[in-house]
């Protein structure tokens, strides 16, 4: 394959994956805010979200082997299909309908979005491993930029699932993303250069397992690293910062979707931001990857510091409050970014060519394992014990992935 042909389909992938993400955040936002103005409590706010997380488990379980059964291309165009066809069911949803088969309804809608969101990353982060030119620190600067620059525009999307929340309603906005996403799909499908494995017949879904204590090790970090996150980041903080900013009319309660959108986009955004940026703040091109690792387990280290302090700090409210948890939330997500980052190298690191896609996948189903307790979590730790419980939860959750993290380093360094 050559170079100009490897950028190209980089360049492909990485603008199909940017609008899936774009689509992705904005109907997070939707979802939440919609249903929580409807008067849904924290917890089943937090049940619209599990089937979306759990077929995430599932989907990047069995998506490498798909992959490397059919190809990548494949899985990303598929990815992209079914987030359109979740978008316009959700379009189909009646306020006519009994509550208790909405919730049933969207549950079912956001699990195959969640299948859908799974293919279009499996797809894109393998593809960087085959694509990446050589050269010293260049897979890091290249998985960096891809991962970087989707939670940029993710978060993007936060605010922009907000903003049409509040101007053009919930079924306009989920028939507009529809729209827009299908005419992406169409132009990158025509488009497309070649380049991106086709699939091989041999591949077997026994296959998908992996036997590299590394990558096991790895993965059970990532999951405990993003279930710290997503306690607090799903449900409980946007709910939190609604009760303090809304005043109950119609008018306060577009000015707090405003200012959670706006809070939650800048987070997402400030985090990409810093991924990019990982690999020239940990100078990695001139370290090798034991130090990498090292690099894993000091700062998730920092990360239990930094959400066990907030934890402390929720349990004196007052006023100054919520300016704190700002501040600190941001720092977490300056922390949390540098060690995703690390960890997103390193599982690409760890694989060989020809298991990419199936150790990636498997990668994956520990972040979505991770994702589905922490918004489970989310729920329901913020209705039993309000924020200081949900942050809490989020410290033992970061204190967990430190431990596996520690774990990985004393096995590489034994190898």
């Amino acid at each position: 394959m050559s170079k100009p042909q490897g950028f190209s389909a980089y360049v492909a992938v990485t603008v199909a994956y940017w609008a899936f993400m774009l689509t992705d955040g904005a109907l997070r936002m939707l979802v939440l805010l919609h249903f929580h103005t409807l008067g849904f409590s924290a917890f089943t706010l937090a049940w619209l979200f599990l089937l979306y997380e759990f077929m995430g488990v599932i989907t990047n379980l069995s998506a490498g082997w798909i992959a490397a059964r059919f190809g990548l291309t494949s899985t990303l165009y598929a990815g992209l299909t079914l987030q359109i066809v979740a978008l316009v069911a959700l379009a189909q949803l009646s306020p006519q309908w009994a509550v208790g088969f909405s919730i049933i309804y969207v549950m079912v809608v956001q699990g195959l979005s969640g299948i859908a969101k799974d293919l279009a990353k499996m797809s894109s982060k393998s593809a960087v491993k085959l694509l990446a030119p050589g050269g010293h620190g260049g897979l890091f600067k290249w998985v960096a930029a891809l991962t970087g620059s989707k939670n940029a525009v993710k978060g993007f999307g936060f605010l922009l699932g907000a903003g049409l929340l509040g101007t053009v309603g919930f079924t306009g906005s989920v028939i507009g993303m529809a729209a827009v996403l299908a005419v992406i799909l169409v132009g990158i499908a025509i488009f497309m250069p070649t380049g991106l494995p086709k699939g091989s017949k041999s591949a077997k879904f026994s296959q998908v397992w992996s036997k590299d204590a590394n990558i096991n090790r790895l993965s059970l970090a990532r999951m405990f690293l993003f279930g710290a996150r997503d306690v607090w980041f799903v449900v409980g903080i946007p709910i939190y910062f609604y009760a303090v900013l809304s005043d109950g009319t119609e008018e306060g309660n577009r000015a707090a979707f405003f200012l959670i959108g706006s809070f939650m986009a800048l987070w997402i955004i400030a985090y990409g931001a810093v991924q990019a940026w990982a690999p020239k703040l940990l100078n990695a091109a001139n370290r090798p990857e034991g130090d990498m690792i090292h690099a894993a387990v000091t700062w998730v280290g920092i990360l239990t510091i930094v959400i066990t302090s907030l934890t402390l700090i929720s349990l004196f409210p007052g006023p100054w409050l919520t300016p704190i948890l700002v501040v600190g939330l941001l720092a977490f997500g300056f922390v949390f970014a540098v060690n995703s980052s690390v960890h997103s190298y390193l599982i690409l690191a760890f694989t060989s060519q020809d298991r990419v896609t199936m150790d990636v996948g498997f990668y994956y189903m520990s972040n979505a394992a991770g994702r589905l307790l922490g918004t489970l979590l989310s729920g329901l730790s913020y209705q039993i014990g309000g924020l200081p419980l949900c942050l809490g939860t989020a410290a033992a959750m970061a204190g967990a992935s430190w431990l596996a993290a520690q774990r990985l380093a004393a096995g590489q360094a034994a190898s």
